[in-house]
Formats: structure tokens, sequence, C-alpha cells
């Protein structure tokens, strides 16, 4: 679970993970980037919160209560959950390149966060398998328009994903053993999204490269 902490005292100044980044975006101001984009803008906000709360019940928090159910009606009832909210969701970005507005928003980030790791963990890892994320052609094509945007797949290290979850999980995975799949070419093709419109950044604009140091290893690129 993140956290913030105070580096100097070493307190916890706060772990309340969902209202975190909304902070950085509404109180932290100051210390943003130059041309850092709207992520919460708001006359959306309502909308947003909205969508949020249902990806994040149902999917964020959904593979979860899949993965780590111990008996087989709560994790039918959690899986049924996940593929009912991606479904709904592949519905909603059919026509629209976007979750909410023109531009990518908070709603937009927690998303990507979960479907980036679903062919990777989630499909296999936490039995969430009714389909791949690859087998959806909305969802898959957005998230690789997400992947493809400065600051999404440049900062995603596959391999890292893996490891954590199958050699951290022992109650699931008590071998550790990580799996050599799924491929990851899929990730670079071309998606197409943008004849839907929009604007990534909107006013804004994308963040640079990646800090010298700070690039994700070849083992984990596609």
């Amino acid at each position: 679970m993140p956290a913030l902490v105070d580096v100097p005292s070493g307190k916890l100044v706060t772990n309340d993970y969902q209202q975190i980044t909304l902070d950085f975006t509404t109180e932290w101001t100051a210390l943003h980037r130059e041309g850092a984009p709207d992520l919460y803008p708001e006359p959306l906000r309502d909308e947003i919160d909205t969508v949020m709360e249902g990806i994040y019940r149902d999917v964020n928090n959904g593979v979860y209560r899949a993965g780590f159910a111990s008996e087989q009606s709560a994790y039918e009832a959690a899986c049924r959950d996940v593929f009912h909210r991606l479904e709904l969701t592949s519905e909603r970005l059919a026509r629209r390149r976007y979750l909410v507005g023109e531009t990518i928003t908070e709603a937009d980030i927690r998303l990507f966060s979960t479907l980036v790791r679903f062919d990777a963990v989630y499909h296999g890892h936490f039995k969430c398998n009714r389909w791949k994320l690859s087998e959806d052609p909305v969802l898959w094509a957005y998230a690789r328009d997400l992947f493809q945007t400065p600051g999404f797949g440049d900062t995603i290290d596959f391999d890292h994903i893996k490891r954590h979850y199958y050699q951290v999980h022992a109650g699931i995975n008590p071998t550790g053993v990580v799996p050599l799949g799924p491929d990851l070419a899929g990730w670079l093709t071309p998606h197409h999204r943008a004849e839907l419109g929009g604007r990534p950044f909107g006013d804004g604009t994308p963040p640079g490269p990646v800090p010298a140091g700070e690039e994700v290893p070849a083992t984990g690129r596609p």
C-alpha cells in the first residue's frame, strides 16, 4: 500500500492511497512542473469520481478480491464483478478516447494501473481468466494508447511486476516460479485510438524523457 512519509522525522503523513494522488493534483500545485496537465479538472470532478468509484470497487480492488478469495463463492462473485465492469468500460470507451472528457484524467491513470498488469499477472495469478485484456479489442487498444503515451509505458517494468506478484504471494504461488509470458510485443503495435480525437495532455505538455539511471531495464520492456 502506498504511503506518504515525512523523511526527516520518519513519520507517516497519510496512507489514504485513494486520496494521495488527488492531493498531489489539487494541493501541491506549487511543486508541479511547468506545463503539467490538469488530471482532475474541476468541471469534470463529479463524473471522474463516479467513474473511479466503480473502477476501484470492481477492477482495481476486484482483482485482489478474486485473487485472495478463500472460498469458491467469494472468488466467483469477485471475478464476475471484474469482468462486468470491464465490459461496461469497454462499451464506454468504444466511441471515446478517454474515460472522462477529451484528455487523460485521474480515472484513466487508475484504470491503466490494473490493465497494464492484467495479462501478466491478474489473468493467471489471480484467476481472472474469463478472457485476456488482449482479447477485448477496445480495452486492448485503449491500454496500448496509454502505454505508448509519454509517462506511461516508459516507466513500466513488466519483469518487476511479474516477479513481485509471483514471488511475494507465497500463499497463492508457493513455488515462487515466475512465468515467461506473456509476449510483450503487442504493447507497441498501432492502436488507432487517435482517430477518436482528444488531446492527451489538454493544455499541458507531456513529461520529458525518463531521467538517466531510472530507465526500465531491457528485461522489463516490450
